[in-house]
C-alpha cells in the first residue's frame, strides 16, 4: 500500500515523522547524577522547560515556576490560567514548601503564567519585568512583594547574588512586544507576550553560573560575566543553521569561560509533569540536531555536556 502522495502534497510518512518525539535513548549516558545536600552547597533541582531550582539549604531560588503545563488544544484554541492543582502537586513532589524568590526570564505563558500563583504559595517574593508584574496584578498578588528586575545591577539573597542581564528571545517568537496592563485570566496563550527578556547570572562564594533559557544572545550583553556552569536554553536551536548555533555557542559558553553546559527548555510542555519528560516534537523542534551540535562542540571545547533530569538533585559545578 502506497502511504505517500504525489506532488500535491507531502508524504504520509513525513508528516508522521513529524508528529513524533525524538527519544531520550541515545543521550541518557548524559545524565546528570544526583547530589546529596550538604550544609552551605548550592544544588540545583531541574522542573522543566526554565524552571529551575536553586538551594543552599537556607535560600531556595525558582526561575519561572512552570507547572500547569496545559496541552496543545487548550494552548491553541482555548484560553489559559493556572492550575492550582498542578502547581501544588508540582511544588510538593519537588519538596518546596518556601522560596526566597521567583525569577521571572521572561513573560510568556510557559514561564510567568504560573509565578505569581507560585510566588504566592511559598511566601516568595516575584522579581521580573513590567511585564511579569502585570500578569501578577492580574492574579492578585500582592504588588509590594514584586521587585523590578534592574539589568547589571546586583542584589543579594542569601549567599546567592543574582544579576539580571539582557537577553533576546529565540527565533520565531509568537508573541512579543510588551504586557501594558494587568492580565487577568483566562486569556489566550498570545496574551502572555515577551516582555523584557533576561539571563540570571548567580554568583554563590566563588562560584558562578548562568541560566539562559532563550536560544538566541545578545552582542555584549554577558561582557564581563563568567560562568562555571550554563543552564543553556535549546528551544528551536535544532531548527537553526550551524552558522547561527556557532555563535550561540560561542557568545554563551567559549566567552563565558563555561566549563560545563546543561541544556535546558527541551521538554515537551504540553506533557504534564506527572508523565516522564520527552523533547518536542518533530515539528516544532529538532532536538537531535541540539543535542549533536552540543556533543561535538562539547567535545572539542574540552566542556562537560550534562543532561538534567526532572526533579534529581545536582550538583550545578563542574568537576
Amino acid at each position: 500500500m502506497d502511504t505517500g502522495t504525489d506532488h500535491r502534497g507531502p508524504r504520509v510518512t513525513d508528516v508522521l515523522r513529524g508528529l513524533r518525539a525524538p527519544s531520550l535513548t541515545p543521550w541518557t549516558h548524559l545524565y546528570e547524577p544526583s547530589a546529596p545536600p550538604l550544609p552551605g552547597a548550592a544544588r540545583t533541582v531541574f522542573l522543566g522547560v526554565s524552571t529551575l531550582l536553586l538551594d543552599d539549604g537556607d535560600t531556595a531560588i525558582l526561575t519561572d515556576g512552570f507547572f500547569s503545563r496545559p496541552g496543545l488544544l487548550r494552548m491553541r484554541f482555548g484560553r489559559l490560567r493556572p492550575d492550582r492543582a498542578r502547581i501544588a502537586a508540582g511544588l510538593d513532589r519537588a519538596g518546596i514548601d518556601r522560596l526566597d524568590a521567583v525569577f521571572v526570564v521572561h513573560s510568556h505563558y510557559d514561564h510567568a503564567l504560573d509565578s505569581p500563583q507560585v510566588a504566592a504559595a511559598t511566601g516568595a517574593r516575584l522579581i521580573g519585568s513590567a511585564s511579569t508584574r502585570n500578569i501578577a496584578l492580574g492574579q492578585g498578588f500582592p504588588d509590594d512583594r514584586f521587585q523590578p528586575a534592574v539589568t547589571g545591577e546586583p542584589f543579594t539573597i542569601g549567599r546567592f547574588t543574582l544579576t539580571a542581564l539582557p537577553a533576546r528571545h529565540s527565533p520565531g517568537d509568537i508573541a512579543p512586544g510588551p504586557i501594558d496592563r494587568p492580565l487577568r485570566p483566562p486569556v489566550r496563550a498570545t496574551a502572555y507576550r515577551t516582555g523584557d527578556c533576561y539571563s540570571l547570572h548567580v554568583r554563590h562564594g566563588a562560584r558562578r553560573l548562568l541560566v539562559h533559557a532563550s536560544a538566541h544572545s545578545l552582542p555584549g550583553a554577558l561582557d564581563g560575566h563568567v560562568a562555571d556552569t550554563v543552564y543553556l536554553g535549546i528551544g528551536a536551536l535544532g531548527k537553526q543553521d550551524e552558522a547561527f548555533r556557532e555563535e550561540y555557542w560561542h557568545r554563551l559558553v567559549t566567552a563565558t569561560g563555561a566549563r560545563r553546559v546543561v541544556p535546558i527548555h527541551w521538554d515537551d510542555f504540553f506533557r504534564p509533569l506527572d508523565r516522564p519528560l520527552r523533547p518536542f516534537r518533530a515539528f516544532l523542534d529538532d532536538f537531535t540536531a541540539s543535542m549533536d551540535f552540543l556533543t561535538r562542540k562539547a567535545e572539542s571545547d574540552g566542556v562537560a555536556l550534562t543532561l538534567p533530569v526532572v526533579g534529581r538533585r545536582a550538583d550545578p559545578w563542574p568537576s
